[in-house]
């Protein structure tokens, strides 16, 4: 089974938006770039590329094997047998599907408290966390075991809620364009960032999380909508230091190890420090 709009198939779609929004926050990066550090110097920033963007064409090659069709197949497969509560419910489309994004985004929300809080999944989740810089490649830095189980927990969420299928598609091209942005090396207008902290995770905002702090990194889980920090009391205003000498990462790899690929792939494998 598979999904199109406007007669664009799901993947292409997918590529396409991906791509329009890396450039963009690539170029707004390089024009509006918050942090400027060491970390940061042009041959690192290289290698960190070139690792966080291989670990994403390996987390997307093993997703096509494992789950050809992805969230949207699961929703279509549901939708077609008429399972989950939404259908149940008999609510008019609209309403079931922003229902479902909402929803949906509360699972991804909760799904990152529980890979902070349970050692098991924080020993795959800290390969995320270890990359010393904080650009829009680290939104896309998630060890393929996480991708597995993460698809996983979402299927779970949309077979039991049935969500439909153009509002799981939209939701996970929302997700992605929203987590490059808030991990984008991009400085905002503090106006601007005030603003739009009430509905969506800004990259200041997010940027706590990734903070070397622990205190600071037990904070700001959302990826989209800022709500879910603010309703659980896990919302963090700002650092205790300024955005621009806030250190990065976690406090045992505070070297160029993490930006290497195989070191960054077998980081789950590793004795906790």
């Amino acid at each position: 089974m598979t999904l199109e709009i406007f007669g664009i198939g799901e993947p292409v779609l997918r590529l396409t938006v991906f791509a329009a929004i890396f450039l963009l926050l690539a170029v707004l990066e390089l024009a509006h770039p918050r942090l400027e550090r060491p970390e940061l110097m042009r041959a690192l920033k290289a290698q960190r590329w070139f690792t966080n963007l291989s670990i994403l064409i390996l987390s997307s090659l093993m997703l096509r094997m494992i789950f050809p069709a992805a969230a949207t197949g699961v929703a279509l497969f549901a939708n077609a047998h008429g399972y989950g509560l939404l259908p149940m419910l008999g609510l008019p489309p609209l309403v079931s599907g922003i229902l479902a994004f909402v929803i949906l985004d509360f699972a991804i929300w909760l799904e990152h408290v529980i890979f902070h809080k349970v050692p098991l999944f924080w020993r795959i989740h800290r390969v995320h966390h270890a990359d010393t810089g904080l650009d829009l490649t680290t939104a896309l830095r998630f060890h393929p075991l996480e991708i597995l189980l993460s698809i996983l927990w979402k299927s779970a969420f949309i077979l039991a809620i049935g969500a439909p299928a153009v509002s799981v598609l939209i939701f996970e091209i929302v997700l992605n364009g929203a987590a490059m942005f808030n991990h984008a090396n991009l400085k905002l207008p503090a106006r601007a960032d005030r603003l739009l902290r009430h509905l969506v995770v800004t990259p200041d905002m997010h940027a706590i999380h990734h903070s070397a702090e622990p205190d600071e990194t037990d904070t700001n889980y959302g990826f989209n909508l800022s709500l879910w920090d603010r309703m659980f009391s896990t919302y963090r205003e700002r650092s205790k230091q300024p955005p621009e000498a806030m250190r990065i990462g976690l406090t045992q790899y505070r070297n160029p190890s993490p930006a290497r690929l195989f070191w960054s792939l077998l980081l789950p494998f590793r004795k906790m420090d």
